[in-house]
């Protein structure tokens, strides 16, 4: 059975190469085991000639297909050396063209026996596609204007044991691409795009914050009780300490200690690890960025997020102005700030701020026909859900929501004047939260009150309140000065400046029930 030579488009291919792929059913067990025959015997075939591919250990990539595609005229007759993965072969007798994908791009490669050799033009003849090549040669432009590579020397640096898709134009069966994120990358040349953007963006975070004095700091992973957030943890067992440690579900505990110790300006770009659902917002392990800025307040976040999400835009993407899931959405600065609560009665008419009681925030909730279950339930978290039921997706635009209620807000600085509100923000675009921000709450004896009540919580049987974290109620007794502390959503970030549908769209491998379970 003879493997078609022709997988899938190769961006900036031209007709020189490109063929009408055939249709093709799809490959039955049976036609894929021929295929891995085939290829494990022209392997075993090179290593009894002693002609090993595994066995090369470096190639001298001197360019890449970028480099050569963007400086024609510079490279032009040239002699140049590249690398890459052949993605397309089309044998015309004595001469063939191949395109070589690299982690830039694509180039075509034209291998003529006469320029090889009739010994090397049988073994090119005889690679398969998905194959590494290292190609060596001159460059120049074909009749047809496709800027290609004429091969002196042609070496097989690796070989493939396993054909690439070809019934599709890239792999297109989700659950395979994130299963599978290596072929993913190797066919959709948009993911590739995608993961580079996502790199580019925190390297971005990393220099606009560095540029502004902050200071990157690492904080432990394994805690010994789940702090910072309302979330369930991971759990393991430490062995030798024959204690149990949680996964991290959040970075703001230790980075509030380093303000207390004077780091004035901290971050950490970290893994959070959540016990929670899966959907295409959520991942139980993902990315945030989390800071913590002394002397300043959530004002003070509000417009260094907003500056950092305005930056990053411009600097990957080249403007402000985006399109999300088709909606235009304009990132420029400033954005858009309302409270929680003038928000829901401009949505809903209902003001539970002016119920003088409970009961009368109760009555005005079920007129509006919200749902709760908890016989303690608050005004302010009837205000909380009234915001979260009727108004948090239809915040289109780059929005600022401030002043929580406190009951929903344990690390937070209540607002003067407003004991029952916080010094808090949350920023919607698109109708998801992309930040989360505090006046810090630096006051140890409410903040001890404030996990007694989460404390409480817990022993009702919310498995997602906050522990009583002593070691920071200790370090806030030594003073923190009043501070501005932010986390940001970095998944949902790339999300936004990529398009990207689901976060399972942003992470290279993410969380995946294994097979058959």
């Amino acid at each position: 059975m003879r493997e078609r030579e022709l997988v899938t488009p190769v961006p900036g291919g031209c007709a020189d190469t490109s063929a009408q792929q055939p249709e093709t059913q799809e490959m039955s067990e049976q036609e894929l085991g021929a295929l891995l025959r085939i290829r494990r015997d022209k392997l075993a075939a090179l290593q009894q000639a002693g002609q090993d591919p595994f066995e090369k250990v470096t190639y001298d990539q001197r360019q890449h297909s970028k480099d050569i595609l963007e400086n024609y005229e510079a490279f032009e007759g040239k002699p140049v050396s590249v690398a890459g993965r052949m993605m397309s072969k089309r044998i015309m007798g004595k001469a063939s063209f191949a395109h070589i994908l690299d982690s830039q791009g694509a180039i075509q490669a034209y291998v003529r026996r006469d320029d090889i050799g009739e010994e090397c033009y049988a073994a090119f003849k005889s690679t398969d596609i998905g194959d590494i090549l290292g190609v060596e040669g001159t460059v120049f432009k074909t009749r047809t204007g496709e800027i290609s590579i004429h091969a002196t020397c042609v070496t097989l640096l690796s070989k493939s044991l396993r054909p690439l898709p070809e019934k599709f134009h890239g792999l297109k069966d989700n659950e395979l691409r994130y299963r599978q994120r290596y072929v993913d990358l190797i066919m959709n040349p948009a993911v590739r795009d995608t993961f580079v953007k996502r790199s580019r963006i925190i390297s971005e975070v990393r220099r606009r914050l560095d540029d502004q004095g902050f200071l990157e700091v690492e904080t432990p992973v394994l805690n010994t009780i789940p702090g910072g957030a309302n979330a369930r943890p991971f759990v393991t067992r430490h062995n030798t300490l024959d204690i149990d440690l949680y996964l991290r579900i959040a970075t703001e505990l230790p980075l509030k200690m380093c303000i207390v110790g004077g780091l004035e300006r901290v971050y950490e770009i970290g893994r959070i690890f959540r016990n929670e659902g899966m959907d295409i917002k959520h991942n139980p392990e993902f990315t945030t960025l989390e800071l913590y800025q002394a002397y300043t307040d959530y004002h003070g976040m509000m417009a260094l997020v907003e500056d950092l999400i305005a930056h990053c835009a411009k600097s990957v993407l080249g403007d402000t102005h985006i399109v999300y899931q088709g909606e235009e959405i304009d990132l420029t600065p400033p954005y858009a700030r309302i409270t929680m609560n003038d928000a829901v009665k401009a949505h809903t008419g209902a003001d539970f701020l002016a119920c003088g009681n409970a009961d009368a925030a109760r009555a005005l909730a079920k007129r509006m026909r919200l749902d709760w279950e908890e016989s303690d339930i608050s005004i302010g978290k009837l205000l909380y859900l009234a915001f979260e039921t009727f108004v948090e997706d239809k915040l289109a635009q780059p929005t600022f929501i401030l002043d929580f209620p406190v009951e929903v807000s344990p690390l937070s600085k209540r607002k003067p004047g407003m004991p029952a509100i916080t010094e808090r923000f949350e920023l919607f675009i698109g109708g998801r939260e992309y930040a989360n921000a505090f006046s810090e709450l630096n006051d140890p004896i409410d903040q001890r009150g404030r996990f007694m009540q989460q404390a409480q919580q817990r022993g009702k049987g919310d498995d997602e309140a906050m522990m009583i974290d002593e070691d920071f109620c200790l370090a806030l007794e030594y003073g923190m000065p009043p501070t501005g502390g932010i986390g940001v959503g970095i998944d949902r970030l790339v999300m936004l400046l990529t398009d990207s549908y689901s976060i399972r769209d942003v992470l290279l491998f993410p969380t995946m029930k294994p097979k058959g379970v």
